[in-house]
């Protein structure tokens, strides 16, 4: 049960803070700065070349396409409403 608790912590520390995806399940290994240095906080789908890819998204639209996503691969309710309330809480979207 530890070893599943201690997992669940590590990915909680490096999630895109855009989207809420665990860093590592990243094909490029996280999004680029503008030097070209993976970033450490945001993933590829949402950050690249040290810019958000879409500036305008909102808070509402993002945990829409998240809750997509999960519904997409049979995710239970808990799991979306979970990932729904952690956006929140995401450097991108506390202000």
């Amino acid at each position: 049960m530890w070893k599943a608790i201690r997992r669940q912590m590590e990915l909680e520390r490096h999630r895109c803070q855009s989207c809420g995806m665990p860093l590592r399940f990243d094909p490029q290994g996280g999004g680029s700065e503008a030097d070209g240095t993976r970033s450490p906080h945001w993933c590829s789908f949402c950050y690249a070349e040290g810019a958000l890819r879409e500036p305008g998204l909102s808070l509402p639209e993002m945990q829409a396409r998240v809750d997509g996503l999960l519904r997409k691969r049979k995710a239970g309710k808990f799991a979306r409403l979970y990932m729904r309330l952690r956006l929140r809480t995401l450097r991108r979207w506390r202000r």
